[in-house]
């Protein structure tokens, strides 16, 4: 009997909401109100996990650390650089996608936000039925980027590797005068004998001609 496949894990939600202006006045307050409002619902209407609703201050990047969201949504009024500063900090060495939906429609903030690794940048679209979609585009987008990253960081390990493989074979024709075939075939055999990759036994190689001088 077939097990029954495994459901996508849904995916788990940080949202980040920045606090109004000190002088702000009960109009924006409910603005903000209903933009979080919206925001949860849409939300929640679409299946996704609300982990956590962060305050935006100096333990945000401790805090998102701890609890390891799948995404990252700021909710922003206005200018959101303060927030993304610290949203930087957080996904440094674990990207994420990140989903900025604001007011603000300066150039300068829209390209401080794309410089900070922000997935999607929504101006006055923080609505209900509009957060699943802008999700999904912020998430393909950002898959999209990481493979292109991973398939860029490939390209130069691989290049990396060839020039120590390069160097490697170099020590072996001036030291034993092999041919360059016959260098290439000595580190390959060393690597099979000794279960490396051929770049492993180029740079253990080179290390012995460091110390040899």
């Amino acid at each position: 009997m077939k097990s029954p496949p495994k459901l996508p894990r849904t995916l788990r939600i940080v949202v980040v909401n920045t606090a109004p202006a000190d002088d702000a006045g009960e109009a924006a307050l409910e603005a903000q109100a209903r933009r979080n409002t919206a925001l949860r619902i849409g939300l929640l209407e679409s299946g996704y996990d609300i982990v956590a609703s962060l305050p935006a201050d100096i333990f945000l990047p401790e805090r998102i650390a701890q609890i390891q969201p799948d995404m990252i949504i700021i909710d922003s009024e206005s200018d959101a650089r303060d927030v993304l500063e610290h949203i930087v900090i957080a996904t440094r060495d674990e990207p994420r996608p990140i989903v900025l939906f604001t007011d603000d429609q300066t150039t300068s903030s829209m390209d401080a936000a794309i410089d900070a690794g922000v997935s999607a940048y929504i101006v006055a679209g923080l609505q209900a039925e509009r957060v699943k979609p802008v999700l999904d585009v912020a998430l393909a987008r950002f898959r999209r980027e990481q493979r292109l990253l991973d398939e860029l960081s490939d390209t130069r390990r691989q290049l990396a590797d060839r020039k120590l493989i390069e160097r490697a074979k170099g020590v072996l024709m001036a030291k034993s005068g092999l041919s360059e075939e016959q260098a290439y075939q000595k580190l390959r055999g060393m690597a099979m004998n000794k279960k490396l990759k051929l770049a492993e036994v180029a740079q253990r190689i080179l290390d012995v001609e460091d110390l040899l001088g």
